[in-house]
């Protein structure tokens, strides 16, 4: 799976160095000249790094940080602040508005490979929490006296999206018992049922993991996230 970057800087001749030289790495990236729009995708869009100039018209790199940390999606994200102002104020505010790593203008092919060299382990961790991936399995689903049979379509760390025939409220604690691909034996963990998607999705949140089901899915998960 490719990495997914923002990146936010009013010069678009920075944009497109950064992506001409990132997007041969295999890295995807979404490039914005205005800091303001760039702030309305981190609400909606999940990425695995975030590329922020320090200053920018209408919200700087500053405000744009703490916006991406108060996120639901990309509040863990590393972010790196582009700046050609390598001033002790401009790093202790960078710091204290969740800046990760620095990147110092002008941006070379040297410092660039040095600075992913750093940061690409934390990325690969971030896509590893949040990625849901394929798995297609059945799920016997227990609610109270309710014994439904569904389907699972995806799983991540967090939880499940499963092919259901309904009648599960939101907020819902459920029972699962699923086999999980090199597990011996099934896996039973409870969830609560967080959200309905049309026609018939429903989608799940692990409440109760035992280690060894931790380990069984992040072992999946790794197996299909890789370096």
């Amino acid at each position: 799976m490719a990495l997914k970057i923002l990146v936010v800087d009013d010069e678009p001749a920075v944009l497109g160095v950064l992506k001409d030289l990132m997007e041969p790495a295999g890295f995807v990236v979404s490039a914005f000249a205005d800091s303001r729009e760039a702030a309305v995708r981190v609400e909606k869009e999940k990425f695995d790094a975030v590329f922020v100039d320090v200053r920018m018209p209408g919200m700087d790199g500053f405000e744009l940080t703490r916006r991406v940390r108060a996120s639901r999606s990309n509040s863990k994200v590393p972010i790196v602040m582009l700046t050609g102002h390598d001033d002790v104020e401009t790093t202790r505010k960078g710091f204290q508005a969740g800046i990760t790593f620095f990147l110092g203008k002008p941006i070379t092919v040297e410092k660039l490979r040095g600075l992913l060299t750093v940061t690409r382990g934390a990325m690969l961790n971030e896509k590893r929490q949040y990625a849901r991936l394929p798995l297609r399995t059945s799920v016997s689903c227990r609610a109270g006296d309710k014994q439904l049979k569904s389907v699972s379509l995806n799983i991540s760390k967090g939880g499940m999206l499963l092919e259901c025939s309904g009648g599960v409220a939101v907020g819902q604690e459920v029972e699962l018992q699923f086999m999980f691909p090199q597990a011996l034996q099934p896996l039973r963990p409870r969830a609560r049922v967080i959200r309905w998607e049309a026609p018939n999705h429903m989608g799940v949140q692990f409440v109760a993991l035992a280690p060894e089901e931790r380990a069984a899915i992040q072992s999946y998960i790794n197996g299909l996230v890789k370096g």
